[in-house]
């Protein structure tokens, strides 16, 4: 690679793109695992760059440190000591290109896509040579996207570039080279994205990469959709300590065989929504309810049931699937669920096999789930959101981090749990998505359902 060119890093999930920019920011070495050949930065270790280099992670929030948004912004400039003038007008300069609403929020109120803009202004304020970023644009909604590609257009100039995404098509105008990997093959591909694409196009299709200029396969429900299984009634929730409603009123019924696109700007309140209808969070306004054939004991408000009871009526899959994890292995956590609600040792596990092997996960039944990739850590979340069989899924981004081989087999999977009678509602920015599989969308602003 040389220095000022721009790479656009694909490849299947779980095919070492994330690794690759850890080892080129110098963050893998010394660590756990094994390591073979050689890599350098300018001709030296990546260790020995650090300085001239900046990454944004996959998941902002693991490099997020300070409690209010400026102070993350001046984090780094700080701890490489420089003058009080310069670290105001570099803070100062980061934060009005990064569109964010205020500079004294915490940033623990942030949603994910306000984070994704918070670290790559943090970043970006202390102009590295080198700029890493994985999947910068995952948690923006599609107008914080184009306004984040335009500010790193302008903000990569003369700088070098290596970026992972699943947005190929939007990223194209960023990147004068593209490099595709494919785990312990290596590098599959490499060239001009034109020429890439025109030869390379068909196979990199199959490998799972998003080939400009083909979109997802649309599954439509098999029959109209029927009686309300969960709804949101005039529903709003203030976060303790917040000095502001996260959701002032939500209206929204989800119906049996249905599945919803639940869509709208970043900070919305698609994700708080989504923990109510999940019965993670209670209400402090309004109300929300599961219909009286979902209820356990009489009992149909999801926040009041016993967790053994919840996970049978409604599943949830986080934002960030590590929040939902609680074993050691794939095969243990999609076991869980189903034992903890009645199912035998046998029966958990057959369950849990089948699951793994359509989601492609078989092979990684023993790993960790947090050793996994990010797609992978998605599919993974899904899949024990499904092991017990609810009623109906809440999902907060279900197709973050997936090539396109996981984008379809997840549509797929979520299109036949609807069409033999399960809700799907899905808090998303991923149009292509929506498209694919919502039989109907509701749109978010402000914290209000608007449409």
């Amino acid at each position: 690679m040389r220095e000022g060119e721009h790479v656009l890093l694909l490849g299947a999930s779980g095919s070492g793109k994330s690794t690759l920019l850890l080892a080129l920011a110098g963050l893998l070495e010394g660590g756990a695992g094994d390591a073979e050949g050689s890599l350098e930065v300018r001709g030296v270790a990546p260790a020995e760059t650090r300085d001239e280099t900046g990454m944004v992670f996959q998941d902002p929030a693991a490099q997020l440190v300070m409690p209010r948004i400026r102070d993350e912004i001046a984090f780094g400039l700080e701890e490489r000591c420089l003058e009080r003038g310069e670290i105001a007008r570099r803070v100062a300069a980061a934060f009005a290109a990064s569109g964010l609403p205020d500079r004294e929020r915490p940033t623990d109120e942030l949603s994910g896509g306000e984070q994704q803009r918070l670290a790559l202004a943090s970043v970006l304020a202390l102009e590295p040579r080198l700029l890493l970023l994985d999947e910068p644009t995952a948690h923006l909604d599609p107008a914080g996207a184009g306004a984040f590609r335009e500010r790193l257009g302008a903000a990569s100039a003369g700088r070098t570039l290596v970026l992972v995404e699943h947005r190929v098509e939007e990223s194209l105008g960023l990147v004068d080279r593209v490099v595709v990997v494919a785990g312990d093959r290596g590098v599959i591909a490499d060239g001009r994205p034109a020429e890439v694409f025109a030869r390379e196009g068909a196979r990199l299709a199959r490998e799972g990469v998003w080939v400009p200029g083909t979109a997802a396969a649309a599954r439509r429900a098999a029959r109209p959709p029927g009686g309300t299984v969960i709804g949101a009634a005039g529903c709003g929730f203030t976060y303790p300590g917040a000095p502001r409603a996260a959701l002032e009123r939500a209206d929204v019924a989800l119906r049996e065989g249905e599945g919803v696109a639940l869509v709208g700007p970043n900070g919305a309140g698609k994700s708080t929504l989504a923990l109510l209808l999940g019965g993670l969070i209670a209400p402090t306004a309004g109300d929300v309810a599961v219909s009286s054939a979902l209820a356990a004991g009489g009992e149909r408000r999801p926040w009041r049931m016993a967790a053994r009871d919840l996970v049978r009526r409604v599943g949830s899959v986080f934002q960030e699937p590590e929040r939902g994890f609680v074993t050691r292995s794939a095969m243990d956590e999609l076991s869980l669920g189903p034992r903890r609600s009645g199912a035998s040792d046998a029966e958990a596990r057959a369950r849990a096999g089948a699951l793994l092997e359509r989601l492609r996960l078989a092979h990684l039944a023993a790993a960790d789930p947090f050793t996994l990739s990010g797609g992978e850590k998605r599919r993974l979340s899904v899949a024990a959101a499904l092991a017990t069989d609810p009623r109906a899924l809440v999902l907060d981004e279900p197709t973050f981090g997936q090539d396109r081989r996981g984008h379809e087999e997840l549509v797929a999977l979520l299109a036949s749990y609807r069409d033999e009678g399960g809700a799907v509602i899905a808090a998303t920015h991923d149009l292509p998505f929506a498209d694919a599989f919502a039989d109907r969308v509701v749109a978010m602003r402000d914290g209000r359902t608007v449409a």
